[in-house]
């Protein structure tokens, strides 16, 4: 579990440095340059990754269940996750509809997974991660609105229904590919 939580805590401590240490970032790109600020950052969250993903797995076989989701939830699931899908790659076009009233898609995104995984999944270390993740979604939703109030970053503007079109029909792919193999070969559980 060690290893587990060391990860979690590097991988999502990294990715809140924005949001509680503005003034830490900013110095340390001012005194390592932007390139090699972007290199340690990618280095810390691969390293915070690969310690998340291999205590995962150990961790797995050291603790319990906390709760048994009713089979209902997992259908919830389901559904929650086609839409994290459809969000996800919003967050990657142009904005159409979805990105423009999502704000952020990718985070919404995060949160919807997260949610949506906690409802299916009682066993501890599972609930652990997904928790962390659900909780870093909401700190960084929170971030960017303080940082859109104060002019830090722009809104997103909407520009075309027609990126809606590519992400519902995208996500729906790649939904798709997940329910069918890509989860049982990516994780190692089937979806169904």
């Amino acid at each position: 579990m060690t290893l587990f939580i060391i990860g979690l805590v590097l991988f999502l401590g990294v990715h809140l440095l924005r949001a509680f240490a503005p003034g830490l970032r900013t110095s340390l790109i001012a005194s390592m340059g932007d390139g090699p600020f972007k290199g340690v950052y990618a280095l810390v969250s691969l390293l915070g990754l690969g310690l998340l993903i291999y205590g995962f797995g150990i961790a797995r076989q050291q603790t319990g269940i906390l709760y048994d989701p009713p089979v209902f939830l997992r259908h919830i699931t389901l559904l929650l996750m086609l839409i994290a899908l459809i969000v996800l790659v919003a967050g990657f076009l142009p904005s159409g509809y979805i990105a423009t009233y999502a704000k952020h898609p990718q985070v919404l995104a995060i949160k919807i997974w997260a949610f949506a995984h906690l409802l299916a999944n009682g066993e501890t270390v599972q609930v652990i991660l997904f928790a962390a993740f659900l909780a870093w979604g909401v700190i960084m939703r929170i971030a960017y609105k303080r940082r859109a109030r104060n002019g830090e970053i722009t809104e997103r503007s909407y520009k075309s229904w027609s990126y809606d079109v590519i992400a519902v029909v995208a996500g729906v792919v790649i939904y798709g590919l997940f329910v069918w193999k890509l989860h049982a070969a990516l994780i190692g559980v089937p979806v169904i």
